[in-house]
């Protein structure tokens, strides 16, 4: 059994990132152990407290350990990730040396409400993946476009080509993450 943390980017009610994310989490075994991190309450990463790091860190720091992959969802805020996402990036990387991610695999996917699909964000989060050291699914590429035209008011996708797109790309994920 594989245990798969779920992050998603946007922490407001409703999102459609987390509507993303609950399709995809559709695709995968049904004995599967899927946990989401919540990053909507870590305080912003500093430097200064790496040696006696608060409560929350530590907390986060050993959620993510816990898990064998991730999956990211992610809305673009002007033209990058969501703050909340790097900051969740960053305190689970540090202290230097210690980082928590390295070697997980990662599903990324990225939605928005313009037909441009969070592509910025998308690509600058691999980036972020590739120096965590963290292997990427390549293929399919997800980018979710004009997604308030996919999901319901409550943010879930309701389009049926859309959920079975992110349940088989789920499906492929979990082969690719058994090979690490």
């Amino acid at each position: 059994m594989t245990k798969f943390g779920i992050i998603v980017g946007s922490i407001r009610k409703n999102s459609y990132s987390k509507g993303v994310a609950d399709s995809l989490v559709a695709g995968l075994p049904a004995d599967a152990e899927v946990t989401y991190l919540n990053i909507s309450d870590l305080p912003l990463y500093n430097q200064d407290l790496d040696e006696n790091s608060p409560e929350s860190y530590v907390k986060f720091r050993e959620a993510v350990a816990s898990q064998d992959a991730f999956i990211f969802v992610t809305p673009e805020h002007n033209r990058s990730i969501p703050a909340a996402l790097k900051n969740a990036l960053d305190i689970a990387s540090r202290p230097w040396g210690q980082s928590v991610w390295g070697g997980k695999p990662a599903l990324v996917a990225s939605q928005s409400l313009s037909g441009i699909a969070g592509v910025l964000a998308h690509h600058i989060l691999r980036q972020s993946l590739v120096f965590l050291d963290m292997p990427t699914m390549q293929q399919p590429e997800l980018y979710i476009g004009n997604v308030a035209n996919l999901a319901d008011e409550n943010g879930q996708i309701t389009n049926e080509d859309t959920k079975k797109f992110l349940a088989d790309s789920a499906k492929q994920f979990v082969t690719f993450a058994e090979k690490f």
